[in-house]
């Protein structure tokens, strides 16, 4: 079974707003059975609509539509579905006493393009959204399902849980789907892909293994499809042998970001971190405190970024600087001694490199980073050659920064 999804609105097309609709509504779809054929993105304009949905109609079991529903003029959606499925639209009297006592709570005037909003077209069903007031809406011609839902990602969200994923079981039969994720970091997706030629070459023929790379980190997604009762057994054990032949790059057998395995690594040990940082500016603090309770093991970080600042703050030497640089073995390594010594943490990470676009020299080009990860007792520190990109430079030094501390925390150094 397959399914189109349309996004409707000029704001999208402009760049206005990330369409993230489609992919968590794809990911749904798939956690039930239905593969994704196609997105298709489209104005606020009626022939762009019609003819995105006899694309979809064409191709798919089940077309979701996302926006256009709200009360003003560029909201045509559901206008447009109206004369497509040539039928016309009746009041809601239970729904707009219910909207006329919402905005009566919230103190504001109803106004009349609200009650356009409580009009509902007369052969489809209604899926009330407790959210807002933009109802969502669903229509079948020829065994075929159409659904319409808000733009509003908290509101789109809502619908599809609480009536759409639950209406789409009832109304079709599925195949058996089970994912399996496998979080890797450490390795890029080529060097991956090549330690699992053989496994790829020996799946079954009812199993895919999917590459979703990042900044620093390769997500491997292994799924099947099929009616067979074995099939999550067989998904463990190829799971496993997976495991086996990725060996020390697999961080997490479940979809977890690196930050939260650190984090759960540290209060497990009952151990505490800080940083040193340089060319990250407080980019690995800000990862390990977007997680829930860090404080219980994240101390914070000291963005020394000047040479002074590195000297006073940290204790590197002046004659470190000024003789094999900041972007150094031997100074990653005074910075991390000099961290632990005024954190008194169980473990530190020291950063420094060239992040771009300037500041390179021959031997140092855009990109190269040294990081130093160690506790009182030991330090290890190693030199990385990655991307011309500032941005992308600041997250892949930060993610495999917190990659050697996992690594050195497991003993592997």
């Amino acid at each position: 079974m397959k399914a189109t999804v349309i996004t409707i609105g000029d704001e999208i097309l402009i760049g206005q707003i990330v369409d993230t609709n489609s992919a968590w509504i794809g990911q749904q779809l798939s956690d039930i059975g239905i593969k994704l054929y196609e997105i298709i993105s489209c104005g606020d304009n009626a022939e762009q609509i019609t003819s995105a949905i006899d694309r979809a109609r064409a191709n798919s079991d089940v077309v979701i539509m996302t926006g256009g529903l709200g009360p003003t003029k560029d909201d045509i959606t559901k206008n447009t579905l109206v004369s497509y499925f040539n039928t016309t639209l009746e009041l809601n009297e239970e729904l707009w006493e219910r909207m006329k006592q919402i905005f009566e709570k919230r103190g504001l005037q109803v106004l009349e393009m609200n009650r356009s909003q409580a009009m509902i077209p007369k052969d489809s069903t209604m899926l009330p959204n407790q959210r807002g007031t933009a109802q969502g809406m669903w229509f079948e011609r020829d065994g075929k399902v159409f659904i319409s839902l808000p733009g509003v990602p908290h509101e789109m969200k809502h619908l599809m849980s609480a009536q759409v994923i639950p209406r789409l079981n009832e109304r079709f039969t599925f195949p058996t789907i089970v994912h399996r994720t496998i979080m890797t970091a450490g390795a890029g997706e080529s060097i991956i892909a090549q330690k699992l030629s053989e496994f790829e070459n020996n799946l079954p023929a009812n199993f895919k293994l999917a590459y979703l790379p990042n900044l620093g980190i390769v997500r491997l997604r292994l799924t099947a499809h099929g009616t067979n009762g074995d099939l999550a057994r067989q998904a463990d054990e190829l799971e496993f042998k997976l495991v086996e032949v990725l060996g020390d790059l697999v961080y997490a057998r479940t979809d977890e970001k690196l930050e939260v395995v650190i984090g759960k690594l540290l209060r497990e040990n009952n151990a505490t971190l800080s940083c040193a940082e340089s060319c990250t500016g407080g980019y690995i603090a800000h990862l390990l405190t977007s997680v829930p309770g860090s404080s219980t093991y994240f101390e914070g970080s000291l963005v020394t970024y000047s040479y002074d600042v590195k000297e006073k703050l940290l204790g590197v030497k002046n004659s470190t600087l000024n003789t094999v640089g900041a972007v150094s073995e031997e100074c990653v390594r005074e910075m991390l001694s000099g961290l632990l010594q005024k954190t008194e943490t169980t473990y530190g990470i020291a950063v420094s490199g060239i992040a771009g676009p300037g500041g390179a020299t021959p031997d140092k080009p855009v990109g190269t980073v040294w990081i130093a990860v160690g506790n009182s007792e030991k330090m290890v520190a190693k030199r990385y050659q990655f991307f011309p990109g500032r941005s992308e430079n600041i997250k892949v030094f930060s993610y495999t920064a917190l990659n050697m501390l996992r690594l050195f925390m497991a003993g592997k150094w």
